[in-house]
């Protein structure tokens, strides 16, 4: 069987640059059926390296007859042995490829979050211990939510996991120098006027070494700092559930007023847990390649001109505003023109505008500065 050369250039990228496989690694690849081609070309590379493959196949229709009756029982046990599992490897590679964007809709919400309660302590090894890479594999159904062809949202799918991501990480290093000695951060745009602190918070590069596509430099704002409000302008997903408009209203970093088409879904998210109240990250994407959104929040959080500002957990060990929650709901703003345009300034001064990064050290990371491909 002929094998798509795009497929064998990704490959090469998850291997050599996300997670840097050397000789005598264990490398966990976790995939769904569709993107066998892929793994074919992972275990090629890795075996080449002297490496070793183990291979871990899941389907989400599968997951949701065992969520309909898991038991706490059942979920330890399930945690019992995906710890011995993740505890043999050096790395994981996770290709994840929607075929049913709703597929856990109708799961009760109390059993699916005990569920993701008991396992947490199982993807946070990996994310603390391995070296890890995700990656979102072309569907039908993700290429129907894109609004494409499946042939043009693969193209566009391999286009986007082959952007520059060793340029794209030089060219963040100033952003991350900026949010490190910034201490207020003012953003508007039709809706919104949000102010927050982020003073002596890390900032975190992101590209491509455990997002594929990438594109985004992360921070977290001060727990009790924001103020204001901010009005969402694209779809926003959520287990299943795609809620539109969303507009918060701050009041010493909490979030007191919610507002969608479905108000009442949205705030039973926000009673989580008294975290989910409160805002988590705060990050700037640049990915050159994208520039709408399509309901996928791992292409949505990257799209040039954007920003998310995400209710729930602060990545703790990364960027720590001390925010705890079982919730982590990456929402995103667009300021590009088209979207209304909009501002951001760091301690009074205009820094991105309409999309755009004003100041010099910055406009490295403007699309057409990053659109080169490997």
């Amino acid at each position: 069987m002929l094998q798509d050369p795009r497929v064998n250039k990704v490959a090469q990228q998850l291997v050599h640059h996300s997670v840097k496989v050397q000789a005598g690694d264990h490398i966990l690849i976790r995939f769904t059926i569709d993107s066998k081609p892929l793994v074919r070309a992972l275990i090629t590379e890795i075996y080449a390296l002297g490496a070793y493959p183990h291979t871990l196949m899941y389907d989400d229709e599968v997951k949701r007859y065992l969520l309909e009756g898991v038991s706490p029982k059942q979920a330890e046990a399930d945690l019992t042995w995906q710890m011995k599992l993740y505890e043999q490897m050096d790395a994981s590679i996770l290709i994840i490829g929607e075929n049913n964007d709703s597929e856990f809709a109708q799961i009760e919400a109390q059993r699916f979050s005990e569920y993701s309660k008991i396992m947490r302590p199982a993807s946070e090894y990996v994310v603390k211990n391995l070296r890890w890479v995700l990656l979102n594999w072309p569907t039908y159904a993700a290429a129907q939510k894109a609004g494409m062809s499946l042939e043009a949202y693969a193209d566009y799918v391999f286009a986007v996991s082959s952007v520059d991501y060793q340029q794209m990480g030089k060219a963040m290093s100033a952003l991350k120098t900026l949010m490190e000695a910034t201490n207020q951060v003012h953003i508007t745009a039709p809706g919104t006027d949000l102010t927050f602190s982020i003073q002596n918070i890390p900032a975190i590069p992101c590209a491509g070494e455990c997002n594929i596509p990438d594109g985004e430099v992360f921070t977290a704002p001060i727990k009790t700092s924001v103020q204001g409000t901010i009005r969402y302008n694209t779809p926003c997903p959520y287990r299943g559930k795609v809620y539109h408009d969303v507009t918060f209203t701050f009041k010493d970093g909490k979030i007191v007023e919610a507002t969608a088409d479905d108000s009442e879904g949205l705030n039973h998210i926000l009673d989580t847990d008294e975290g989910a109240r409160y805002i988590g990250e705060f990050a700037l994407g640049v990915n050159p390649l994208i520039t709408k959104p399509m309901g996928d929040i791992l292409f949505d959080e990257k799209i040039t001109g954007s920003f998310h500002f995400t209710p729930g957990a602060a990545y703790e060990d990364e960027a720590d505003n001390g925010n705890r929650s079982s919730v982590h709901w990456d929402l995103v703003l667009i300021q590009t023109p088209e979207y209304g345009g909009g501002n951001i300034y760091f301690d009074g001064r205009l820094i991105r505008e309409n999309g755009r990064f004003v100041l010099p050290e910055l406009e490295a990371l403007n699309p057409e500065n990053l659109l080169h491909t490997t």
